[in-house]
């Protein structure tokens, strides 16, 4: 039934997209300011209580829900899945941007794409030249492909394996947003937030976001230049400051051969992990990982990898399901 769930959603999801605003992210912004609201006085096991009540407990609470309406029907069950799969998996709700910013490059229209990724990331993009703007939405759709798709999708099975539905997705998209709204209202909103929830939301999404982020590594290394992957996983994912972000990339750049990286653009970039200060040579050196740099063809590079992968990983889940029926 995971294998089924998961397609029907995609394929809804491909015909239906959410719209670029939309009730449900509106509900969920509301949703983690009230929790911090209402439950943060600004001591540090506030920020505990904060996480579990904005993450944990919807998850929870769909978990309950699902063993509630399987055991009424099995298709009722399904369409539960279906529904908050559509809600929390799929690439129409980043993909907008990624599309936009393409047809921009191609059109020679570099200052839309530029306003396109400032406003895809919240944040003034205005000053990159071309070569960097294509740098960031290689790396940023990469990580959104990762947080959108298949860390969703890993949750998803593991805790459908388990009878809980669905409440595997909402327990990573639920953290990953909390994580992202508490970082953005600290940083590009300059508002007063408790350091503590700052560092609580990203510190547990990087713990559940552990295991996912080296299965997507271990896809883009099997669907692209594997040894070139695998090498960029091991040499360069320090290049990144947050270890789960660095290895998506660095086996990215790998199976791809682009050259991913570089000087760090403070809040634009992911964070890198190395200032590179120093020798030109040396920052050369140190900055990226190897490979050509990059150039237009691989934001459609980017996304037959990614698509590679999703077959890849929907395979497996076929299989498995196949061996538990048969077994």
């Amino acid at each position: 039934m995971s294998f089924l769930a998961v397609l029907l959603a995609l394929l809804i999801e491909q015909l239906k997209p959410l719209p670029r605003e939309n009730t449900v992210h509106d509900r969920l912004v509301a949703w983690v300011g009230w929790t911090g609201r209402n439950f943060d006085a600004g001591q540090p096991h506030h920020a505990w209580v904060v996480w579990c009540v904005s993450v944990l407990a919807p998850a929870v609470l769909v978990g309950a829900l699902y063993v509630a309406v399987s055991h009424v029907s099995l298709l009722l069950g399904l369409a539960f899945d279906v529904a908050l799969l559509y809600l929390t998996l799929g690439f129409r709700q980043f993909s907008h941007f990624y599309t936009d910013i393409r047809e921009a490059l191609e059109a020679g229209d570099e200052t839309r794409a530029r306003s396109l990724l400032g406003e895809w990331l919240h944040l003034d993009a205005s000053e990159l030249p071309r070569g960097e703007v294509l740098r960031h939405v290689l790396e940023h759709a990469l990580l959104a492909a990762h947080r959108h798709v298949f860390g969703v999708f890993f949750w998803f099975v593991l805790l459908s394996a388990l009878g809980l539905g669905p409440a595997g997705a909402v327990l990573y998209r639920m953290s990953e947003f909390a994580s992202r709204y508490w970082n953005y209202r600290h940083r590009a909103l300059d508002a007063p937030t408790n350091d503590a929830l700052l560092e609580r939301s990203r510190s547990l999404f990087d713990l559940i976001d552990h295991v996912p982020a080296r299965l997507t590594a271990a896809g883009f290394a099997v669907v692209g230049n594997f040894e070139e992957a695998v090498n960029g996983w091991r040499r360069d994912a320090a290049l990144w400051s947050r270890p789960n972000e660095g290895i998506i990339l660095a086996a990215a750049a790998g199976a791809l051969g682009v050259q991913l990286g570089g000087a760090s653009a403070p809040g634009v970039t992911p964070d890198r992990s190395k200032t590179f200060s120093g020798s030109a040579e040396a920052a050369e050196a140190a900055g990226h990982t190897p490979g050509v740099p990059p150039q237009l063809g691989h934001l459609q590079s980017v996304v037959g990898l990614v698509w590679r992968s999703v077959v890849l990983w929907m395979l497996l889940v076929a299989l498995l399901s196949l061996a538990n029926v048969l077994g």
